[in-house]
């Protein structure tokens, strides 16, 4: 059984981990996989068909507790322990429910101290107690009508509340601000970049032609010993370019955390060249940064549930055309703005391994003004592929602040 410290507003963990509020799905998914001898049986719950309408949930099964993500930036936005039988909880060190100590309002009120008026709900038949960042839901299966309360002078709220003795917690939420209905994801914690940079938002470069490049607001909390408790979070803008060098790609973006060498090329088929059949004196490559999207020419990705969920950190890219194209843009209304495409899509085919089926389905990928929109079976985009002519010697590089639309 978990052994769990609340930090309203903030956080639920132990020593060894923590799921903190703004914390993104990737750390979330890699905090189970290191654990996965102790936190089993994770459920990933979603909308198939609108994935950016619902929240997107972990949900741990044996330990009674989920996170639930926004849709958009998967970030974490609430945490919610709806059995609490299956997890001990503690606050400021001290257990308010263990297997030896039952969750009543008593205990709440012995750890947790007067707070206003709670609310009840008739159709759910609970009483809700709300804290700054911090809620209980109290089972209330006795009562005929809706609770009463009077405010004493001389007793605190939760002693006046007409509240049944013995009154059992059913579910615990930690969220950020004082109403959970309203509530958002934060902005992402210090303590959840770990060193490396992330793209607060990524613009799309271009001229009449076709994209240019890509413009980056990175963030960073910087790194190493000297980086101190109290760091606050720092903006950089960073211009990358088609016909940038590989010094340049890395003199603006950093080391990427992986470089992958292409083995085949297998859109080569789809080439008019005569020479395609030849075969190449060298391979391929790409950098791959994972907390920013991946790059080879230019390549945007969602991390919408699929195949490649947990890959990439969602990317919130902009796309300045006559209107915005941004993260939440389906391909209907891309081809309002830009048109439809002349020829048919090209249908990718995705595996993790020789014998395994892709359970999520083909996508199909459209050209559109030297763009390809990988758009997924629910009309959502996957990821987005931007190409150009390299610059030749003779060619100046652009200038980002001139080339946004």
């Amino acid at each position: 059984m978990l052994d769990l410290e609340v930090v309203p507003e903030r956080s639920l963990g132990n020593e060894q981990w923590e799921f903190a509020l703004g914390m993104p799905f990737s750390q979330a998914v890699s905090i189970l996989q290191k654990h996965c001898r102790i936190i089993k049986n994770v459920q990933v719950l979603y909308s198939e068909q609108t994935p950016l309408s619902h929240d997107l949930i972990l949900n741990l099964t044996q330990d009674g507790i989920k996170l639930l993500f926004d849709a958009t930036n998967q970030r974490l936005k609430v945490i919610e322990v709806y059995d609490l039988s299956k997890v001990k909880l503690k606050y400021c060190g001290v257990h308010f429910n263990s297997q030896a100590i039952a969750p009543t309002i008593e205990q709440i009120d012995q750890s947790f101290g007067a707070t206003h008026p709670g609310v009840y709900n008739p159709a759910e038949q609970l009483f809700h107690l709300n804290f700054r960042g911090l809620s209980f839901s109290f089972q209330l299966d006795s009562w005929n009508e809706a609770p009463k309360y009077e405010v004493r002078s001389n007793l605190n709220f939760l002693a006046s509340l007409q509240i049944p003795h013995g009154a059992m917690v059913r579910r615990m939420h930690i969220y950020t601000g004082n109403n959970l209905q309203e509530t958002r994801a934060p902005p992402m914690p210090l303590a959840c970049f770990l060193g490396n940079i992330y793209a607060e938002f990524v613009d799309v470069l271009r001229d009449g032609a076709g994209p240019l490049g890509l413009k980056l607001r990175l963030l960073t909390a910087g790194s190493g010993v000297g980086v101190m408790a109290d760091a606050k979070v720092r903006s950089m803008d960073r211009s990358i370019f088609f016909g940038d060098s590989c010094q340049d790609v890395l003199g603006a973006l950093g080391s990427p955390h992986k470089v992958f060498y292409k083995s085949e090329d297998k859109m080569k088929i789809h080439s008019p060249s005569p020479h395609k059949q030849v075969p190449s004196k060298c391979n391929d490559y790409f950098f791959n940064f994972f907390t920013l999207g991946s790059l080879q020419t230019c390549c945007l990705r969602e991390n919408n549930v699929c195949d490649l969920i947990n890959c990439y950190y969602t990317q919130q890219f902009i796309l300045i055309v006559e209107a915005l194209l941004a993260v939440t843009t389906n391909w209907d209304q891309v081809q309002e703005l830009l048109g439809h495409p002349m020829e048919k899509p090209v249908v990718l085919h995705r595996s993790s391994s020789a014998n395994n089926t892709n359970p999520f389905g083909s996508t199909f990928c459209f050209g559109l003004q030297r763009m390809i929109f990988e758009v997924m079976q629910n009309n959502h985009i996957a990821s987005v592929t931007l190409y150009g002519a390299p610059r030749t010697s003779s060619q100046a590089r652009p200038e980002s602040s001139g080339s946004s639309h």
